[in-house]
């Protein structure tokens, strides 16, 4: 399992749209079909709404990737 450290400036990052900072989709669409596809957990729990807050402190586990939001 890779783990990858991703620092916000904001408050907050929408779920999909952090995937698509991440690298981890390519697009918009390919991080909606991961999240529907309940492939994405946020805190250890799935999570599947794109436009969910995450925020620091947060962990979110895809596919081998785990994220740290910092």
């Amino acid at each position: 399992m890779t783990k990858q450290t991703i620092a916000i400036k904001e408050e907050f990052i929408k779920l999909d749209s952090l995937l698509k900072f991440a690298g981890i989709a390519d697009t918009g669409g390919m991080a909606k079909e991961l999240i529907l596809a309940q492939m994405v957990s946020v805190n250890g729990i799935v999570c599947t709404m794109r436009g969910k807050k995450i925020r620091r402190g947060d962990t979110v586990t895809t596919k081998n990737v785990t994220l740290s939001i910092v």
